[in-house]
């Protein structure tokens, strides 16, 4: 009789139907410490649903699919007209449309908004980071439009819905609708001020023609775009519908679709206009800052969804050591995989604590918040995001040739990794914005030390930093140089200083001994054998 050829032994269950929201200490403490009490059922109730959907195996099987058949343009119908559509997996439309429905635009409208928001937006992105673009454009507009109230009063209820409409119809009959934006050209990329698109006032108030193109346009199918093109007063914000009013299809030329390297789902579009109706958002000549808050939370959604892969690359790391076994136990508690697993899950920790302390920040909308956001926010984009793609390959490594195998969702991850540092300004855009903070703004810098300070006295490593880091901006005098530099020490003070005051010991003291006190090596995995990294790798593990 034949003997059994193939029993499948020693490899780890899918991670799947498990509450994501629950299973996440770091995510669950931050929400409970930065709620108020008088919503934090409401809230917790409401993440801990959408967790549960995150982590089932139906919404994991559209993440999948939107994936592996990615957006298709189609420039014309079968009879030759124009028609500048994109079609999308139907995957797609279902994951945006759970987006929508649960709340992932309503921020703006709701008590304790951008906290809920933060926390369903880091669980959706482990769900599927692509469709977040729209997501997040959709939530972004409200600050741009709000400088225009007639605009605003037009436009909120819509970007605020629940309701996810695909059809491409005047917005004034659509129950929700959804935003892009357009602001890179292929002359200038980042320095938008390089931008060519003319905009011709019309004879209506506030209504102009434009002229042009634009090298990147987010999520080509969106209901409309705030835009930045040259008027005659200067580079002005517009509004760029899809659809106008009387049912005719704006000028919207889409020339093609990027070809990523990750984030396949979303798509990513060169766009010309050709006279091409838009309405005026703000004053002439004042595109970049009536654009800058939407640029601000778009920013901070690139915290939000480096921390969320992050998360889930860890979560993958730590739930296949723990149950798969080589050189006789399991490989989470043998030590060099220990301490791996245990640096992965500090980085993603601090990235979390970090990214829901600056959404509180615009919850509570005080003079001082807003200071702090100023350096913040770009100093979190540049640090956090950067931090997301060594950690993405290193989980991967930790499932070794498992983890390079399309089917464990690793190389998706590690594939989407980079993305958002590059969006909404790269690393070099970052650093120099939040040298402007410190040159130009001092309330914003006394904001940072203020939140810093708060941990004063709590660890040694800490303060040290904290003195260091004072001895470097002392100087000023040549440091775009060394401007990398002093915004990463900015962002691991201020995540040190949140570590130490809300994360448990062990955490805290393994931060402050590796990031802050330098007892590390450059990879990952090399942090000091005394500390309780057992205690940390267990916070890490997704257990709800």
């Amino acid at each position: 009789m034949a003997g059994t050829t193939h029993t499948v032994t020693n490899q780890a269950p899918p991670l799947v139907q498990y509450d994501v929201f629950g299973a996440d200490r770091a995510l669950t403490e931050a929400v409970e410490r930065h709620l108020a009490a008088d919503v934090l059922d409401e809230g917790l109730g409401e993440l801990s649903g959408l967790g549960r959907a995150v982590g089932s195996a139906q919404v994991q099987e559209w993440g999948v699919q939107a994936n592996e058949y990615p957006p298709r343009l189609r420039t014309h119908d079968r009879y030759g007209h124009r028609i500048d559509e994109v079609d999308f997996h139907p995957a797609w439309h279902r994951l945006l449309g759970k987006g929508v429905s649960a709340g992932l635009t309503g921020a703006w409208g709701r008590p304790g908004g951008h906290v809920r928001r933060a926390a369903a937006f880091l669980m959706w992105t482990q769900a599927e980071a692509g469709n977040g673009c729209p997501l997040s454009m959709t939530h972004a507009a409200v600050p741009a439009l709000r400088t225009d109230p007639a605009l605003a009063a037009e436009w909120e209820p819509r970007l605020m819905s629940t309701v996810y409409d695909r059809a491409l119809r005047p917005p004034g009959q659509k129950p929700g609708a959804l935003f892009g934006m357009g602001m890179t050209e292929k002359q200038g990329g980042s320095d938008v001020r390089a931008n060519t698109t003319a905009a011709r006032p019309l004879a209506e108030d506030g209504a102009y023609e434009l002229t042009g193109h634009k090298w990147f346009c987010s999520a080509p199918m969106s209901d409309a775009f705030l835009v930045l093109a040259r008027a005659p007063g200067g580079l002005t914000c517009f509004l760029v519908p899809r659809v106008l009013e009387d049912g005719t299809r704006n000028v919207f030329l889409i020339q093609r679709l990027k070809d990523k390297l990750g984030n396949r789902s979303n798509a990513s579009a060169e766009v010309e206009f050709a006279g091409t109706w838009a309405r005026r958002v703000g004053e002439e000549g004042r595109g970049v800052p009536t654009i800058i808050g939407m640029v601000a939370a778009t920013r901070l959604d690139c915290v939000l969804g480096s921390a969320g892969l992050m998360r889930q690359a860890v979560a993958q790391a730590v739930h296949h050591c723990t149950y798969r076994e080589a050189f006789g136990g399991k490989l989470a508690d043998k030590p060099l995989m220990r301490n791996v697993l245990a640096d992965l899950a500090l980085e993603s920790e601090a990235a979390t604590t970090l990214a829901l302390r600056l959404a509180a920040a615009y919850d509570d909308g005080g003079e001082q918040e807003r200071a702090l956001l100023r350096i913040a926010v770009p100093a979190a984009k540049y640090w956090v995001t950067k931090r997301c793609a060594p950690l993405a390959v290193e989980a991967a490594e930790c499932l070794g040739g498992n983890g390079y195998v399309e089917e464990s969702g690793m190389p998706r991850l590690v594939r989407e990794s980079p993305l958002n540092s590059v969006w909404e300004g790269a690393g070099n855009v970052q650093a120099l914005d939040v040298l402007r903070a410190l040159r130009r703004e001092p309330a914003a810098l006394d904001a940072y030390l203020r939140e810093v300070g708060q941990a004063r006295g709590a660890d040694h490593r800490l303060d040290a930093a904290v003195k260091d880091l004072l001895t470097e901006m002392a100087d000023l005098e040549g440091v775009e140089g060394r401007a990398r530099r002093l915004v990463e020490r900015l962002a691991l003070v201020l995540q040190g200083s949140l570590l130490v005051r809300y994360a448990p010991p062990e955490v805290a003291d393994a931060f402050c001994a590796s990031r802050l006190g330098g007892d590390a090596g450059a990879a990952f995995g090399t942090l000091p054998h005394t500390l309780d990294l057992a205690s940390v790798v267990e916070r890490a593990r997704p257990v709800s």
